[in-house]
């Protein structure tokens, strides 16, 4: 079945779009013909992933049709926001780490902690992932998997370069010096601008002791100067022609099919760990894969575990248990675990992580190993972001950065705009 990245139905409410499948009979367990409306951001395998559990789902509960669509990261965002002004907001709806603790305090989310342990069995999961996805007390989404930040790399590229690949110490000025090497016998660019990565600038940061969002407070974890420090850097590079151009960079909507690696630009990206399965699917050459360049060698790596995605229950929806019924099957269920894989992080469960082992594929394998490698590199996890974090990443950093990129504004600019409209855009 093809599925379009944009936007695909499920049940019989999508018919119209051309993707549907049945409803059964009503059973008591909800009222007859108890519809959910799930919504999330992704590429097709993800979007084929999810729709093969749903119907799973809908085979094993007859009674129940998802309606579920599937959407670009920037129009899911988009969407996202209307809907939560219109009070509209999706049964189930998909966020991360840097997002959930923005939307749960503007009211998105619904708390998940009367359906614990009767619907939702995440007890196996251990109270350090719980925490996760807890803010403010209240459990607010279950994790679908386990990841980390990771820098991807086309394999081939490095070899007719002769250079040797990327190592887990590599340092911040090697990378730069290998980037530009990459660039030269690549004819592409060596890797991202990744000054408007969030997620990258706060392991920089990390190396260095400070952080994004403050660890103690409300507010940025972070001066001006140290953002001119992180922008000097990208600039510096861009013009010896280590990275992408600004035109390719400013595409980048961080999914798989608008980066500058899955774009075919780059011989590096920089993603989450789970994702290197989607961009082995549409990069013929051979990815390998390794944490994120560091400050030093020997010195923090930056990195913490992060739930890769999670599924929160809308708060406006008047069908919750069933909502979080339908969550319980997506993360505990066997042959659910089988269908998902490790495509959005290596799975919470013990039990589904041991059962799906065997059947994963090399990609698969090589997302797992990483995560485990990481173990021993990893810090704490960071306390939940503040409301307005997900406004300061998509509205405050990558406009400025694309600004620097095209050269608009200097660095200097840019950082002191960073600071300023990023102050003015958290809140408590």
């Amino acid at each position: 079945m093809q599925v379009n990245r944009r936007s695909f139905l499920m049940g019989s409410a999508g018919a119209a779009a051309g993707l549907a499948f049945g409803v059964g009979s009503a059973i008591p367990a909800f009222a007859e013909g108890t519809q959910l409306r799930a919504m999330w951001w992704g590429s097709n395998d993800r979007a084929k992933r999810t729709l093969d559990v749903a119907k799973l789902y809908q085979s094993k509960t007859p009674d129940v049709t998802i309606v579920g669509e599937s959407l670009s990261g920037e129009g899911y965002w988009t969407k996202l926001a209307t809907q939560m002004a219109g009070r509209a907001i999706p049964d189930i709806l998909q966020l991360e780490p840097g997002t959930i603790s923005d939307y749960s305090k503007r009211g998105a989310c619904l708390p998940l902690d009367e359906f614990v342990p009767s619907t939702l069995k995440v007890d196996s999961f251990g109270p350090d992932m719980l925490k996760l996805t807890t803010i403010d007390g209240k459990l607010y989404g279950v994790g679908l998997g386990l990841n980390s930040f990771s820098m991807f790399f086309d394999t081939v590229e490095f070899e007719k370069a002769g250079i040797p690949l990327p190592t887990t110490d590599l340092t911040w000025d090697e990378y730069a010096k290998l980037a530009v090497e990459l660039a030269k016998s690549s004819g592409k660019g060596g890797g991202p601008y990744a000054a408007r990565y969030n997620y990258v600038f706060d392991a920089w940061l990390r190396q260095r002791g400070k952080s994004v969002f403050a660890k103690e407070s409300v507010g940025l974890g972070f001066t001006a100067d140290d953002a001119r420090e992180w922008f000097d850097y990208w600039e510096k590079l861009r013009k010896a022609g280590g990275t992408v151009a600004a035109d390719v960079q400013t595409l980048d909507q961080n999914t798989i099919d608008t980066n500058c690696l899955g774009l075919g630009k780059s011989v590096i990206g920089m993603a989450y760990s789970n994702q290197m399965i989607g961009y082995q699917l549409i990069i013929k050459n051979k990815l390998g894969i390794t944490m994120l360049p560091r400050e030093k060698k020997g010195g923090p790596s930056g990195h913490y575990y992060r739930p890769a995605l999670i599924w929160s229950v809308g708060a406006t929806t008047k069908q919750g248990e069933a909502a979080a019924k339908f969550i319980d099957f997506f993360v505990n269920d066997i042959e659910a675990g089988k269908i998902l894989g490790v495509e959005r992080g290596v799975p919470m469960s013990p039990a589904v992580r041991e059962a799906i082992l065997p059947q994963l594929n090399p990609t698969e394998q090589e997302t797992v190993k990483y995560v485990n490698m990481l173990k021993d590199q990893v810090g704490e996890y960071p306390r939940p972001v503040p409301m307005g974090a997900t406004q300061f990443d998509q509205r405050v950093l990558r406009p400025i950065c694309d600004e620097l990129a095209f050269e608009r504004i200097s660095p200097a600019d840019a950082a002191n705009r960073l600071v300023e409209e990023g102050k003015a855009t958290l809140k408590g």
